[in-house]
């Protein structure tokens, strides 16, 4: 019995006896006359057992059994649920084992089983939130995040985007440590499935934005220097998307707190398909963004959309890649790496002029493809360097002194004087004097 009915059974007794009367009972106690007079009646009838509690002892016909409990127990226990926390238990169990519990329910089992929960809830500071933006596609932030995924000792890089208006994962994607090539592939599916944003959001690393951007001054930027872009820059330039760099993780939270809820759930799911490489993991994140989205996105304020689809002359593979400048020499070769390679067009090898500057495209969707004159050609690999062509030297003609002929010349002799009165006197009177004129400054001449 506890105190509350041996406090019941003292007044009930009071009234039995005369010591108290009903509208007394109800002022000391809280409850009505009603009440008193029924207690009164059912003591005075049934005893002291009357004021205990009828269900006391008795079973809840919605109690959850002892076998219910122990399954939840032993589930918790095994290698595939053990590093879930309690909300993410539930709703584990509710999915592959059939069990429908409530969180708090489970939570309740978990705790007076001696669980406790592996993600730490810390009291932080309250701070005033950025607004998200009204429409999808306006502003994506990308991030990525080193972790042991597979629960083993190996850290990979989960490249991710989310929708600031939505907070819906746009793209996740695994690599043995954050890269360009990541980001490329998180590229690629939200211009693929969702189309072209406005804005991305990111951080400072060298991926996006050149260190020698901070050595500018305001006078060279007055005087309108520029600063070479990243080729994750110019990619971006190319798709028409700004880039806005963020000074603090602070800045781009929203990101930030997708990898503290994926780190806490995303290995788990990963155990329980019974995942080791990057390459299932990379697949079996299709299927996990489209569930995280039903349960975690929410509602745009407004319904336009801001993603743009890709222009139709623009090829995705050619501007998701690296690009670099080369020199090609008289065969139409050049250097990569320390590889050279032939220029070809339908396996034939491409007529460049010698010196000219192309540009060599290179990802691991395209190999490498060389862009000149605004077309794309293949290449071939070489085996060696090829040899220089040999000049063509040009035959020079040797410049010789002026001869001066002799005083025994024939046109210095009286023979070629006689000849010449020979021919003059068969002439007319002007021709004469006209090859008398050229005959002297010959004379002259030599």
């Amino acid at each position: 019995m506890t105190q509350e009915e041996r406090t019941k059974l003292y007044i009930a007794r009071s009234l039995i006896d005369g010591k108290m009367t009903i509208r007394e009972a109800a002022e000391i106690s809280g409850l009505s006359e009603r009440q008193w007079k029924r207690i009164k009646k059912g003591v005075k009838e049934q005893g002291d057992a009357f004021v205990i509690n009828k269900n006391r002892g008795r079973k809840p016909h919605n109690a959850i059994s002892d076998e219910v409990k122990a399954q939840v127990v032993a589930l918790k226990n095994s290698d595939k649920y053990n590093k879930a926390n309690f909300s993410h238990f539930q709703e584990l169990i509710e999915e592959h084992e059939s069990l429908r519990l409530s969180k708090s329910t489970v939570y309740r089992i978990l705790i007076s089983n001696g669980f406790t929960s592996p993600k730490n809830h810390i009291h932080r500071n309250s701070h005033n939130r950025r607004k998200r933006k009204p429409r999808r596609g306006m502003l994506v932030i990308a991030d990525a995040s080193p972790h042991r995924w597979f629960f083993d000792d190996r850290e990979f890089s989960l490249h991710g985007a989310v929708d600031d208006a939505t907070g819906e994962i746009l793209s996740l994607f695994f690599t043995p440590n954050e890269c360009m090539e990541g980001y490329f592939e998180v590229i690629r599916d939200i211009v693929t499935i969702h189309g072209v944003p406005l804005a991305l959001y990111v951080d400072r690393h060298t991926i996006f934005r050149s260190p020698n951007m901070d050595k500018l001054s305001i006078e060279d930027e007055l005087s309108g220097k520029r600063i070479k872009d990243t080729q994750f820059g110019r990619a971006m330039r190319e798709l028409g998307i700004n880039l806005i760099y963020a000074k603090t993780p602070q800045a781009k939270g929203r990101i930030e707190r997708l990898w503290e809820t994926l780190q806490s759930r995303l290995p788990v799911e990963l155990n329980i398909a019974g995942i080791k490489s990057i390459e299932e993991a990379n697949a079996f994140l299709k299927t996990f963004i489209t569930k995280y989205n039903q349960k975690f996105a929410v509602e745009p304020k407004e319904p336009e959309i801001d993603f743009r689809s890709l222009d139709k002359s623009l090829n995705l593979d050619y501007i998701l890649c690296t690009k670099e400048t080369r020199e090609v020499d008289n065969g139409s070769a050049f250097s990569y790496n320390n590889i050279f390679y032939r220029v070809i067009r339908n396996g034939k090898t491409m007529p460049i002029i010698p010196k000219a500057k192309v540009t060599v495209l290179q990802s691991h969707k395209i190999g490498i493809k060389v862009q000149y004159s605004g077309e794309i050609y293949d290449v071939e690999q070489l085996d060696e360097k090829p040899k220089k062509q040999p000049k063509i030297e040009e035959k020079t003609v040797k410049r010789t002194k002026p001869i001066t002929p002799s005083p025994e010349h024939p046109w210095r002799t009286k023979s070629a004087t006689r000849t010449v009165s020979l021919v003059s006197s068969l002439l007319e009177e002007s021709d004469r004097e006209i090859l008398e004129a050229l005959y002297s400054s010959r004379c002259a001449w030599r």
